[in-house]
């Protein structure tokens, strides 16, 4: 679904998402990635929700957000508040919900004036062996 016609002026923006890939800025990504309101797009090495530590939301942390936008997939998933401790210490918001709708709230965030991560898990199946 395409969601944003051109990018906000200064910051990331989502321009579209599929289930396997997002376009961030019009580039477009098939991994998990870590989008910062200002700066660079980073890879988030998580491939499955099941992977997620605490150490994932330390880098997030690590950006100083106010709020973290967490699309946790296809459907939604809430992280362990262990894994989540990196940001109940700093006091940073967190709020959960499919990829594609935390993908929407990003953009409305952050052309707001927020600032905002956008910590999105794009899945990658679990191989199966041929039958």
């Amino acid at each position: 679904m395409k969601l944003q016609a051109e990018r906000i002026a200064g910051v990331n923006a989502v321009s579209s998402f599929d289930a396997g890939e997002v376009s961030i800025n019009g580039q477009r990504h098939a991994a998990s990635v870590i989008v910062p309101w200002k700066g660079d797009v980073q890879p988030w090495g998580v491939a499955r929700f099941e992977d997620l530590c605490a150490a994932d939301f330390e880098r997030i942390a690590a950006l100083q957000p106010e709020l973290v936008i967490f699309g946790s997939g296809a459907r939604i998933r809430f992280p362990a508040p262990a894994q989540m401790r990196p940001l109940i210490d700093r006091r940073i918001g967190l709020e959960t919900m499919d990829s594609g709708a935390a993908c929407r709230t990003y953009n409305v965030l952050v052309a707001e004036g927020r600032c905002a991560v956008l910590a999105l898990l794009i899945d990658t199946p679990p191989l199966r062996a041929p039958a």
